[in-house]
């Protein structure tokens, strides 16, 4: 038996009830509980985990708040969240070859691959059985593991945030900039603006864009996240001095800083969730010929838009979902060399992740939230830990 959180549909229904279904009173905290689990043994081609540390993600917000798919009563009535960990192996099936016990690894969340290798489910949401890493332990199959780079230069709490947003930062990138080129080659427009809104996923999309070459802005109402990254050489935008794009008049005044900011241009790059506020302040920022890539629908699944206008502008809007194997391979190798998080200045116990995704969920961290789940920790990152 392990300890694990968990989420339940009856937890999820209780709560509803308690608040009058009103969806802005729910506290995650009730539906979040820790658990019991019974781990199976390992088969041939699996390996059993100590988890370490974990960061917080925004599906878990989905998934108990059930505001857009009540997806623990789909997988039966409960779920064991976690998306992304750095665990110690401590024992291997018989065909493993990559790994060995004493390894330390980091998690994907790729479930089920179509023929292309892109997911089809993501692992611990919606991928049927599977069990995820907001556990003491656990056990995935190897394909599911890559060796964690604890050479990069990065400490423990921050290879702990980018299992999850490194890759879906990486492939939204490369689908971004592959698009734009379609359209304009690099002999017509060698350096390009790129705008992110809001969180860990495009502060690295941002991190990405720098490295290229690029003009990198980031539009946030963090002033400690916009530090962070201006530290890096990337543009913060207050999105508090436009309200946050409540209204029509935000909006407009955000698109003119836009083009004061970019010589009239606008931005060839935009990375946003394609969702509420930031959908349309997204657009009025965009160039001609520009592209609008999201991951995630952290503020609904609907999208409206004038595709009149998007089609004057050539505009291309592009919905992502989780990197291939290769990919994710390929994002973590640039740990430490191109993506540098930003870390929430308190790093949780175990007992306080639920608290960590109420406190997410409500906008108040200066970085990206990370959970140490082993008290103990293996001599190989005891150095990384600060």
């Amino acid at each position: 038996m392990t300890r694990a959180y968990s989420i339940t549909a009856e937890a999820i229904a209780s709560e509803r009830a308690r608040v009058g279904d009103d969806p802005d009173r729910v506290d995650i905290a009730r539906i979040i509980t820790l658990d019991e689990l019974s781990l199976p043994e390992p088969g041939p081609r699996d390996v059993r985990l100590r988890i370490l540390v974990v960061s917080a993600e925004h599906n878990l917000t989905h998934a108990a708040t059930a505001d857009t798919v009540n997806i623990a009563d789909l997988r039966g009535g409960k779920i064991f969240p976690g998306n992304s960990a750095v665990g110690e192996v401590v024992e291997v099936g018989r065909e493993v070859t990559k790994f060995k016990p004493g390894d330390v690894v980091v998690t994907h969340c790729n479930g089920a691959p179509d023929p292309y290798g892109y997911p089809l489910r993501i692992w611990a949401y919606d991928q049927p059985d599977s069990i995820g890493w907001y556990a003491e332990e656990a056990v995935v199959g190897d394909w599911q593991l890559v060796k964690a780079p604890l050479e990069c230069g990065l400490n423990l709490w921050e290879i702990a945030a980018l299992p999850l947003r490194a890759p879906t930062a990486y492939h939204m990138w490369r689908r971004a900039e592959g698009m734009f080129r379609l359209k304009v080659s690099n002999e017509q427009l060698a350096t390009m603006n790129v705008l992110a809104f809001g969180g860990g996923v495009s502060e690295l999309f941002l991190m990405l864009a720098k490295h290229r070459g690029h003009n990198a802005y980031f539009c946030s109402g963090s002033p400690e996240r916009r530090e962070a990254l201006e530290a890096q050489g990337i543009v913060g935008i207050d999105q508090k001095r436009f309200n946050r794009f409540a209204a029509r008049d935000d909006v407009k005044a955000f698109g003119k800083e836009i083009k004061s900011l970019t010589d009239g241009q606008g931005m060839h790059l935009v990375c946003d969730l394609l969702r509420g506020p930031v959908f349309e302040a997204g657009i009025t920022a965009a160039a001609r010929q520009g592209v609008n890539v999201s991951a995630g629908w952290q503020l609904g699944t609907m999208v409206t838009y004038n595709s009149a206008g998007a089609s004057t502008k050539q505009i291309t809007l592009d919905h992502t979902h989780y990197e291939t194997l290769v990919g994710i391979d390929a994002a973590t190798s640039l740990y430490g060399t191109v993506f540098k998080p930003t870390i929430h200045r308190e790093i949780y116990g175990f007992e306080d992740l639920p608290r960590a995704i109420v406190e997410m969920q409500a906008n108040q961290q200066t970085g990206i939230p990370i959970i140490r789940v082993a008290k103990d920790m293996p001599a190989a990152v005891r150095s990384l830990v600060p």
